[in-house]
């Protein structure tokens, strides 16, 4: 038994030794081949999962993205204009706006403006009556119809068919706050306080002497009685009384007064500067 398994034994390393060696090579090779295609496959695997990284990134991104509930953008936008909506109200709150206080101001110039023209039409004595200015509020024609019949100038408009005096009266912005700006248009007037251009030295007529409380009717008389005791007559030379007065003129000579009598006061100023 000993005996046949030893023949056993060298009939198997007989024949490994007898092996076709290209053919344990070839073996080997396919071993070896496959060993490559394997190390082929698992590269080839991770470089396509190097690639598709970034786009199941972007899948992951997108799932995130859908997840969010709508609008979530939009309310962030939102939260954003709103926060500087806010700044911007904050900022410009500290400046007062302009437009009101005007509107304001017009508003209160124009009731007072109808209320006085209501007044005036109602007056039976005939003293002055308003013609507004190409149907403009805010800038009347005054004519004054009756002075002192006792005076010089009562006499001259006799004589020369003079029915009225007429003014212009320009009502600033601020009115009634602020005194109107008057001048006369015709006749041409001499002394009665009625300088170049037409203007007017009254206290009453600037800043410094006007009182809200003052209404055009009040003006009116105590201009009247300003002609009168200024001995105001109507000018009757030659050529001169054909001049008509202007309004550029009238502005110029009532600020150079208004500054005259500002530096010498008004109870006693000089002669000259009316």
């Amino acid at each position: 038994m000993a005996t046949l398994l030893r023949k056993i034994g060298l009939i198997r390393l007989h024949d490994r030794d007898t092996e076709d060696p290209k053919h344990h090579q070839g073996s080997l090779k396919g071993t070896k081949g496959n060993q490559k295609n394997n190390t082929k496959h698992c590269n080839t695997s991770n470089e396509t999962n190097i690639l598709s990284t970034p786009e199941i990134k972007a899948k992951k991104f997108d799932h995130s993205v859908k997840d969010k509930p709508p609008g979530t953008k939009d309310k962030q936008g939102k939260d954003t204009k709103e926060k500087q909506q806010s700044s911007s109200s904050k900022s410009s709150s500290s400046i007062p706006p302009l437009a009101p206080h005007r509107q304001h101001c017009t508003q209160v110039r124009t009731r007072r403006l109808m209320k006085e023209l209501q007044e005036i039409r109602r007056l039976g004595d005939n003293f002055i009556t308003v013609e507004l200015m190409d149907d403009n509020l805010f800038e009347w024609n005054v004519k004054l119809h009756q002075v002192d019949k006792d005076s010089a100038l009562w006499q001259d408009m006799k004589e020369t068919n003079t029915e009225y005096i007429l003014l212009n009266v320009t009502f600033p912005d601020n009115f009634p706050f602020s005194p109107p700006f008057m001048r006369v248009l015709t006749p041409r007037l001499e002394n009665g306080y009625v300088l170049d251009g037409g203007a007017i030295c009254m206290e009453l007529l600037t800043p410094r002497g006007w009182s809200s409380a003052y209404t055009v009717e009040a003006v009116m008389r105590q201009f009247a009685a300003s002609l009168v005791k200024g001995q105001g007559r109507i000018c009757r030379k030659a050529g001169k009384s054909k001049k008509a007065f202007s309004r550029k003129e009238a502005e110029a000579t009532f600020k150079s007064l208004v500054k005259t009598h500002e530096k010498y006061g008004w109870v006693s100023p000089p002669v000259s500067d009316g």
